[in-house]
């Protein structure tokens, strides 16, 4: 009596590594203020058009520090990135508020990506990738292709870095009110969409090299044939 053949798993997506509100919920706080106060808000004054970009700022930290504590609450442990975030945060916001100063928050982005990046970067070079870290809950890959995946996400912070740092100085978001509305609006309508599409452009590179998921990984083809 001959046994039924094993059903081969079928290949799944696997889940993220994080919360995508912990992300995009602070930035969504910041647009929304920062446009709704340049719509409705008188043109000076305390509550005005011309200090939109102060109450988006200090609401952004409250909405980063709720992020915060609701990952802390939920028992999970604060991922770097999130460690990373808060700090530039509440270190530059701070700065930004305390000073009136808008210059602290323009550059806020460039230091938080390139600090992404150095992180990454770093961790590579001691021999412990961080990226694999944060995401080996999620996949399951051989070393290499998890540098490869590193590598691959400390260039786009990179990138990202200076497309912020065109932005804000290449349209004078420090005089120019029409440069300063693009600069927030770029958080949403840019930074989000580039980083899901570069997930997305990256998804094949995943799933082929995810052995949990039966992907075609080099090492896996090596261990296959052994």
């Amino acid at each position: 009596m001959t046994e039924p053949a094993a059903t081969e798993p079928k290949k799944s997506i696997p889940k993220g590594a994080g919360n995508i509100w912990t992300d995009l919920g602070p930035v969504l706080v910041f647009v929304i203020v920062f446009n709704a106060m340049q719509n409705y808000a008188p043109e000076t004054g305390p509550v005005s058009q011309e200090t939109a970009i102060f109450w988006a700022t200090g609401l952004f930290m409250g909405a980063v520090a709720a992020a915060i504590g609701w990952t802390l609450m939920k028992g999970r442990k604060l991922p770097p990135m999130l460690i990373i975030t808060g700090t530039v945060v509440m270190v530059f916001g701070g700065l930004t508020l305390f000073l009136q100063d808008k210059t602290f928050a323009f550059i806020k982005p460039t230091i938080i990506n390139l600090l992404f990046a150095v992180t990454i970067l770093g961790s590579l070079a001691i021999g412990r990738n961080l990226w694999k870290t944060a995401f080996e809950h999620a996949f399951t890959m051989p070393d290499h292709a998890w540098k490869i995946f590193a590598l691959r996400w400390a260039a786009f912070y990179i990138v990202l870095a200076i497309i912020n740092e065109v932005i804000w100085r290449g349209t004078d978001a420090m005089n120019s009110k029409d440069g300063e509305a693009f600069w927030a609006n770029s958080k949403l309508f840019l930074s989000i969409p580039l980083a899901i599409g570069f997930m997305v452009i990256n998804l094949p590179f995943l799933m082929k090299h995810n052995i949990a998921d039966g992907g075609a990984g080099e090492d896996k083809k090596a261990s296959d044939a052994a």
